[in-house]
């Protein structure tokens, strides 16, 4: 299994690829756990996939299994443009060291469960990926929003949320949102949990943040 790096244009070129992670987005967030999101076609996309994001894609002999969207604070993001009322009424993050991650999935019915918390190894190479990702643009924190299970799985692996405001319920689902910090010790302890030996992200890696 392995994490690779793909810009927005460089995904669309992989048609293959692109429909795979939409479909994916879809079974997870809309069959499984009900979200109020758009699917068409059995395809998962809303507007910030049009905002030239980074997309981090864990593959297991050339099969998707997993994935996660980033974008930069310093533009449109799902927190500050869709869910501000998670901050309790602060400031979301604006920062060059700050990007947001979102749409974070796995296939669960085709990875195996790898330690004895139940997390499995795409979880922890997808959240090994993002601090190796982070460190490489000298990033501090990522925001995300996201839902109580999903904090309860990043404490699990090692990587605490540090919350932004009280959790909220919208739609089906309990939310909160916070920042994760990018540092060595959030790396070394998800690396240690999930048995990750060597970097996550395939080398040698590249930075398409662009088209």
């Amino acid at each position: 299994m392995k994490v690779i790096v793909r810009s927005r244009a460089a995904l669309l070129r992989d048609f293959e690829l692109a429909t795979g992670m939409h479909r994916l987005r879809g079974r997870v967030f809309k069959e499984r756990l009900d979200w109020d999101v758009s699917v068409a076609g059995g395809l998962e996309i809303d507007q910030y996939d049009s905002f030239k994001p980074t997309y981090l894609l864990a593959l297991e002999q050339r099969e998707l299994v997993g994935c996660v969207r980033l974008l930069p604070t310093t533009g449109r993001n799902m927190l500050a443009d869709t869910f501000p009322v998670l901050l309790d009424g602060h400031t979301a993050p604006n920062a060059v060291k700050i990007w947001e991650s979102s749409r974070f999935c796995v296939d669960t019915k085709h990875v195996a469960v790898t330690a004895e918390n139940g997390l499995r190894e795409a979880t922890y190479l997808l959240f090994a990926a993002m601090i190796e990702w982070g460190q490489q643009l000298d990033l501090q924190a990522i925001a995300t929003v996201t839902d109580l299970r999903m904090e309860r799985i990043l404490r699990r692996a090692g990587w605490r949320l540090d919350r932004l405001g009280a959790p909220r319920q919208i739609g089906t689902t309990k939310a909160v949102a916070g920042l994760l910090p990018v540092t060595n010790d959030a790396l070394g302890a998800i690396r240690a949990a999930g048995k990750i030996s060597g970097r996550a992200i395939e080398a040698p890696s590249s930075l398409p943040l662009a088209a």
